[in-house]
C-alpha cells in the first residue's frame, strides 16, 4: 500500500484540497450531535423558545456547508483516483514495452490484459472510494470515542468494550479475504487469456468444428472463478453476521445504560441524545470494517501482481554510454557466437562476416536456428557467447533504439494491426509521404490489389490483418519494411505465401532499387535464394554450407540435395540449367 501512496504523492494539491474538505466535513458533522443536546435539554426541556431557532438554522447551515464540502471531497479524491489510475497504467505500458522477446515468449496475452485492467481498476476503487472512506472512518471514531468519553465515560467504556471483537474480526477477516483474491486475480487472467485466446482463433475452432469442445472449456473455467467468488462469499458471510450483531449489542447496551442512567438523574436527556448522535460514527465504521476490508483486500491482492511486472529488469537494456552513431553503414559480422535458449544450445560457434550492402540468403531446416541468426542482429535476444558486430562495434554497445531504427524487419509471423493499410505500412516511417508509400508498395508488388480496394490505401483491415490472403499481408508488411529505407533488412520467411512469379517479380524489384541495403532473407525455395551473394545453409545451429548459388551446388552437399528435390521435375542438374 506504501507503493501505492507514492503515486497518490504525486497530485499532492488535490489531494491536500481533498482532505481538507474532507476534515471540515468531519469537524462540523461533530457539531451536529452538540447542537442536538443544546436543543434538548436548553431548548425543549427548560423551554426556553430563544435557543430552539437558531440552532436549527445552525443545524441548517452545516448541513449546506457538508454538502458543498462533500461534493469537493468526492470529486477531488475521484480526480487523485483516475491520475493514480492513468500513471500506473502509463507506466506498466511502457515497462511492458521494455521487455525483451524472452519475457513474451512465456507470457500470455490475458494475463497481461488482466494485470492492466482489472487489477489497475482495483486500485482506482481503492483510492478514489475506499481509502478515503478508511481514513474517514478511522477519524471519525477516533474523534467521537473521545467526545464519548468526555460526554461520559462508563457509558462510553461499555460500548467500545463490546465493539473490540469487531476489530480481532476485521484483521482476521483481511487475512482470509487477501489469499482468496490473489488467487481469483490469477484465476481471472486465466479466463482472459482463454477467451482472447478463442475470439482470435475463431475461424480455427469453426473449421475444425471444436465449438462445444472450447465452450465447455471456457465454462469450466468461469465455474471455477465462480466457486472461488462464492468462497469469499462465505467468508464474508460467517463475519458480517457478527459485526452487525456486536453494533447493534452496543446500540442496545447505549439506549439500557444510558437511560438508567438519565433515570438516575447523572446524565441529561440531551447528552443521551448527543450520545447516540456520536455512537453512530462508530457504529458505521465497525459496520462497513468488512466491506472497506474487501476493497482493500482487493487492493493488496492487485497490488502485488502489478508490482510483480513494474520491479521485474529487462535482460536487455541500453549501457549508459551506448554508442549513438548517425549512420550505420551495414556491415554484420559474428565472431564465435553461440545462442542459448531456455538452457538449449541452439547456435554453435558461428563466425560469419557479412560486407554491406551484400545479398545474404539463408536456408535449413525447421528448426535448424536460421531465425536465431538474424534475431541476433537487433537484440531480440542476446549473445551466450561470443560477438556480434555491426560496423565493427559490438551491438550491446549500441543504443537499442539506434540499432534498431536501422533495420527493417519482416517476421515468419505476419501482424498488421487493426487498422487503416496505409497506417499498417506507415508504422516505421511515419513522416513518409504519399508518394514514398506507393513506391515501397509498387516494390513490395502489393501495390495493384490496394488501389483496387473499394477506399485504397485508406480501407480498415481487421485483426492481424483479417480480410486479406496471406500473400496481401506478407506484400503489405514487406513495403511496411522498405518504406523505412533502412541499412540493414531481414526478411525471415517472408515470401513464403507469395506465387513464384510474384516472389521474382518482388526479389527483383530489391535487388534493382535496393542494392545499399545489406539484405537477409530466410527463404525455403531456391528460386529465392539463388541470386544472393551468399548463401548459408544451417542445420543443428550450425552454417554446415557457405558460398554462392554455383559454389553450393559445385560441393553436391545440403543446398545440392534441395535443388534437386525441387528441380527434379524440370531439367536434370547435369544439364547445369537453372
Amino acid at each position: 500500500m506504501l507503493r501505492i501512496l507514492k503515486y497518490v504523492y504525486r497530485h499532492k494539491l488535490s489531494l491536500f484540497i481533498g482532505s481538507l474538505s474532507m476534515l471540515l466535513v468531519i469537524g462540523v458533522d461533530h457539531l451536529i450531535p452538540y447542537l442536538q443536546m443544546v436543543l434538548v435539554d436548553d431548548g425543549i426541556i427548560k423551554k426556553d423558545g430563544s435557543v430552539i431557532l437558531p440552532i436549527i438554522g445552525g443545524i441548517l447551515a452545516i448541513t449546506l456547508i457538508k454538502s458543498v464540502l462533500g461534493y469537493v471531497k468526492e470529486y477531488l479524491y475521484d480526480l487523485v483516483g483516475a491520475k493514480v489510475h492513468e500513471d500506473i497504467k502509463n507506466e506498466m505500458f511502457q515497462h511492458i514495452q521494455s521487455f525483451e522477446f524472452k519475457y513474451f515468449d512465456s507470457m500470455n496475452t490475458g494475463e497481461l490484459l488482466s494485470r492492466i485492467g482489472e487489477d489497475v481498476e482495483n486500485i482506482w476503487q481503492t483510492i478514489g472510494f475506499g481509502l478515503r472512506l478508511f481514513v474517514e472512518n478511522i477519524i471519525y471514531f477516533v474523534a467521537s470515542t473521545i467526545i464519548l468519553f468526555i460526554i461520559d465515560w462508563r457509558l462510553a467504556l461499555i460500548c467500545l468494550a463490546i465493539m473490540i471483537p469487531i476489530g480481532y474480526m476485521g484483521t482476521r477477516l483481511n487475512r482470509l479475504l487477501n489469499a482468496g483474491y490473489g488467487k481469483i486475480s490469477d484465476h481471472t487472467a486465466e479466463i482472459n487469456t482463454t477467451a482472447q485466446q478463442n475470439i482470435a482463433g475463431v475461424r480455427l475452432v469453426k473449421a475444425f468444428a471444436r465449438e462445444k469442445h472450447e465452450t465447455l472449456k471456457f465454462l469450466k473455467m468461469n465455474r471455477g472463478y465462480y466457486d472461488l467468488n462464492m468462497a469469499q462469499a462465505k467468508t464474508m458471510r460467517k463475519y458480517f453476521p457478527s459485526i452487525e450483531f456486536l453494533t447493534n449489542i452496543a446500540l442496545v447496551a447505549m439506549i439500557i445504560v444510558g437511560g438508567y442512567f438519565v433515570l438516575q438523574d447523572t446524565m441529561t436527556l440531551g447528552e443521551l441524545v448527543a450520545f447516540s448522535g456520536y455512537i453512530w460514527n462508530l457504529i458505521w465504521p465497525m459496520r462497513m470494517l468488512g466491506w472497506l476490508t474487501d476493497i482493500l483486500s482487493k487492493n493488496q491482492a492487485s497490488a502485488k501482481k502489478i508490482f510483480e511486472i513494474l520491479d521485474r529488469k529487462t535482460e536487455i537494456k541500453n549501457k549508459p554510454d551506448a554508442y549513438t552513431p548517425s549512420l550505420v553503414d551495414g556491415s554484420v559480422e559474428y565472431k564465435n557466437v553461440s545462442f542459448k535458449y531456455n538452457d538449449e544450445m541452439v547456435l554453435k560457434n558461428i563466425n560469419l562476416y557479412i560486407p554491406s550492402g551484400s545479398k545474404v540468403a539463408i536456408m535449413g531446416t525447421t528448426g535448424a536456428g536460421k531465425s536465431s541468426i538474424l534475431h541476433l542482429i537487433g537484440r531480440s535476444y542476446d549473445v551466450a557467447e561470443g560477438e556480434l558486430l555491426v560496423d565493427g562495434v559490438n551491438v550491446k554497445d549500441f543504443n537499442l533504439t539506434s540499432l534498431r531504427t536501422n533495420m527493417s524487419l519482416v517476421s515468419q509471423d505476419t501482424f498488421l494491426f487493426s487498422d487503416t493499410i496505409e497506417n499498417n505500412i506507415k508504422l516505421g516511417n511515419p513522416e513518409a509521404t504519399m508518394d514514398e508509400i506507393r513506391e515501397a508498395c509498387r516494390i513490395a508488388c502489393c501495390l495493384d490489389f490496394i488501389e483496387e480496394l473499394e477506399e485504397g490505401f485508406s480501407t480498415e483491415i481487421g485483426e492481424r490483418g483479417i480480410g486479406l490472403s496471406g500473400g496481401q499481408k506478407q506484400r503489405i508488411s514487406i513495403a511496411r519494411a522498405l518504406l523505412r529505407k533502412a541499412p540493414i533488412l531481414v526478411l525471415d520467411d517472408a515470401t513464403s505465401a507469395l506465387d513464384m512469379e510474384t516472389e521474382y517479380e518482388l526479389l527483383h524489384n530489391l535487388n534493382k532499387r535496393f542494392s545499399h541495403s545489406t539484405t537477409f532473407i530466410i527463404a525455403h525455395r531456391i528460386s529465392a535464394v539463388k541470386n544472393a551473394d551468399i548463401i548459408l545453409f544451417v542445420e543443428n545451429g550450425e552454417i554446415v554450407e557457405k558460398g554462392n548459388h554455383k559454389e553450393l551446388l559445385a560441393l553436391k552437399g545440403k543446398y545440392y540435395e534441395v535443388y534437386e528435390e525441387q528441380f527434379k521435375d524440370f531439367e536434370t542438374v547435369e544439364s547445369g540449367v537453372v
